[in-house]
């Protein structure tokens, strides 16, 4: 007899109401008790849509427009709202991709905790309180019972993915759908909370819905993967099979797309370097309250770093560990509490104005650093505001030129931020940068919030660009694949401190430092074949 199907999701169709745009179109897929499931795809490819159908939960805009989901035999889309209120964590539980917005910030993590039980369970307080317990022991809280009188905000963001795991697993649901589940983490946290994830569902023979465009890490944990692209299911089958012999151009062009090693390059290393900083130390004021004065915070510890000219250095290390704060340091937007920072030999103070237009950063999020109200152009122009010797029609001039050169055309200059994806308004923030033609560029995470496609496009523009105008380049990341494409030399931070440093070859392929090998065992080793296709290897594992 064979085992009956967990989740059967049958030519599943859904559209935005008012327009009639069709945004998933029918999908179909089979989960069986206790297997890991994969769906893979960029940004808009309709993924979480269709996985938000499957317990009822789509925005008031989408409609189903036709298909089938059965879950144990039942037909979801035709249940009452009480039914779909006894399905919804109980049998089914949901982990989002950030956790911050999926814990209430004004109520306690014992609180919390206990609200699934008590709406789905009967069980008295005191034993609802020894499973809390125990449960957040079991994800690796340190202080159980401190956290249950805690509040999100006083958790990290890997901690407060692990309590979020722990508030679905209490109620040991038959389906866990994790949606994008660590794309904010670093890598080692991310690889932490995955492990936990497989550990805890494989205990209780949970099966996982993992939704996510980070391709290796589903590779790493799936049995079975489907692709999505612009709605549609393009293609599906064993996770080894997909990776080894992708058949649909989509899955060939996401694989292609995975940072691979660059070339070693010659790097000019005797004469004095563009910026050097020297035993740098950063401390942030404690907390203070009404008769004591807070305690210091030291961030950075006599951290001391030389970049050349020409060089791009790369500050690796997990969350905290005091790369931005480096960064955010050297640019000058950070004071230090001691030590030096030198700009072609001299003190950067010693001419601040110079220094300012030939350093520039460019942060994590476009977004939060482009300003709405300005036009595309506006916002490459105004980079230029204070460049000495240029009139205002060779700064519009400038402008259009150094959007051609990041792939926008003179059609984007009068749109919006807001106007432009995620991908092109990273390349606007890189114009910005460039538009000075600086001589030192400090990229803080620049594509970590990216998909897998555009974060390879923008890595291509961000190399051809260092290149063409041979900056120096401080590149602060917690991804190593892509650190191993533009790196030339590689410095790795703990707990405000340098650890290790040396040519990116070195340190990928030989790392001496127990951290350094932990960061590179979160990421794999790629070997392409003839057919487009990947075989993932992970480095240091026997």
């Amino acid at each position: 007899m064979t085992q009956e199907r967990l989740l059967s999701v049958r030519d599943l169709s859904l559209v935005v109401a008012q327009r009639g745009v069709e945004v998933v179109r029918k999908v179909s897929l089979d989960i069986e008790p206790g297997e890991i499931f994969g769906i893979v795809g960029e940004s808009g490819s309709g993924k979480s849509l269709a996985t938000r159908a499957i317990i009822s939960l789509l925005p008031p805009a989408i409609k189903v427009t036709g298909g089938q989901v059965t879950f144990k035999g039942r037909d979801v889309l035709s249940m009452s709202e009480a039914g779909l209120r006894e399905l919804r964590g109980a049998e089914i539980g949901l982990v989002f991709q950030e956790p911050m917005t999926s814990l209430n910030p004004s109520m306690t993590i014992g609180r919390q905790l206990e609200e699934g039980l008590t709406l789905h369970t009967n069980m008295p307080a005191a034993t609802r309180r020894e499973r809390i317990l125990a449960m957040l022991q079991r994800v690796g809280i340190r202080d159980p019972e401190g956290a249950l009188s805690a509040y999100p905000h006083e958790f990290s963001g890997g901690m407060r993915q692990r309590i979020m795991l722990a508030s679905v697993m209490l109620l040991k649901p038959a389906l866990l759908i994790a949606d994008e589940p660590t794309t904010a983490l670093d890598a080692v946290i991310q690889r932490d909370v995955m492990e936990l994830m497989v550990e805890l569902t494989k205990a209780e023979g949970t099966a996982v819905l993992l939704i996510s465009h980070d391709l290796p890490m589903v590779a790493r944990y799936t049995s079975r993967i489907v692709v999505m692209e612009k709605g549609s299911l393009v293609e599906q089958g064993t996770t080894e099979q997909i990776l080894e012999k992708p058949q649909h151009p989509y899955t060939r062009k996401l694989l292609s797309s995975l940072p691979i090693r660059g070339e070693v390059r010659t790097i000019d290393t005797v004469s004095a370097p563009m910026i050097s900083a020297r035993n740098i130390v950063v401390d942030y004021p404690g907390r203070k309250s009404l008769f004591k004065k807070g305690t210091a915070k030291r961030a950075l510890h006599g951290v001391s770093v030389d970049i050349h000219a020409g060089e791009v250095v790369a500050l690796v290390g997990g969350s905290g560990s005091g790369k931005t704060t480096l960064g955010r340091t050297i640019a000058g937007l950070v004071n230090q509490s001691s030590g030096d920072i030198l700009f072609q030999g001299r003190e950067r103070s010693a001419d601040w104005r110079d220094y300012r237009l030939n350093c520039q950063m460019v942060f994590q999020d476009p977004y939060s650093s482009l300003d709405p109200r300005m036009t595309i152009l506006s916002l490459v122009e105004e980079a230029l505001r204070l460049v000495p010797d240029i009139d205002r029609a060779a700064k519009t001039k400038r402008a259009y030129d150094t959007l051609e050169e990041v792939g926008l055309g003179a059609e984007y200059a009068l749109r919006y931020p807001h106007e432009l994806s995620g991908g092109q308004r990273q390349r606007v923030a890189i114009a910005r940068a460039i538009a000075r033609r600086p001589k030192f560029l400090i990229a803080d995470e620049p594509v970590s919030a990216l998909d897998v496609t555009v974060r390879a496009q923008v890595l291509t523009l961000f190399s051809d660009l260092q290149k063409r105008y041979g900056f120096s380049c401080l590149f602060i990341s917690h991804d190593l694949g892509v650190v191993e494409q533009v790196a030339d030399r590689v410095i790795v931070m703990q707990d405000g401190r340098i650890i290790e440093q040396g040519d990116r070859n070195t340190i990928f392929d030989t790392p001496k430092e127990a951290y350094t090998r932990r960061l590179l065992s979160a990421i794999p080793a790629l070997d392409f074949n003839e057919t487009g296709g990947v075989k993932l290897k992970w480095r240091l594992e026997a």
